[in-house]
């Protein structure tokens, strides 16, 4: 995970932990402060102050209740618990708690909304039938083949 330098130490990083099923955890708790980038390869809960964009590619990211979070989302799956300011896409499912509140637009394959949720924005969601990680030709001949159907 790569962050900028405009960010301020606080005493609620947790370590890396792994999980049951081999995946590892980040933690950024509520003492931080973060202004810029934040892209890695491992499942990432947010408690903090985000600025900037958020990228974890193939991985699940959090959004806890304490969190404000002004930037775009790109994750696999995110399940939003606080403020996220900015377009989230996650390919396979956003869930949206009750506790939070989005403003932006929202593109996944399955979302779930929960009652009480504030949320202001587009959503766009549709079926994730190509495979992360696939090449271009690929895809456009599982395009072409699905058409001919």
């Amino acid at each position: 995970m790569q962050t900028n330098k405009d960010m301020q130490r606080g005493p609620a990083v947790v370590p890396s932990a792994p999980t049951s099923i081999g995946r590892t955890n980040s933690y950024l708790g509520p003492g931080l402060r973060i202004k810029g980038e934040i892209t890695g390869n491992e499942d990432l809960k947010l408690d903090s102050n985000v600025e900037g964009s958020v990228s974890i590619g193939d991985f699940r990211l959090t959004v806890g209740p304490s969190a404000h979070v002004n930037a775009n989302i790109v994750a696999r799956e995110a399940v939003i618990s606080g403020e996220v300011i900015g377009d989230i896409n996650a390919c396979d499912r956003i869930e949206i708690m009750k506790s939070a509140s989005i403003v932006g637009d929202l593109s996944t394959g399955k979302i779930m909304i929960e009652d009480g949720a504030y949320f202001k924005g587009g959503v766009e969601i549709g079926s994730q039938n190509a495979r992360r990680g696939t090449d271009l030709d690929t895809l456009l001949q599982g395009a072409k083949k699905a058409e001919e159907k």
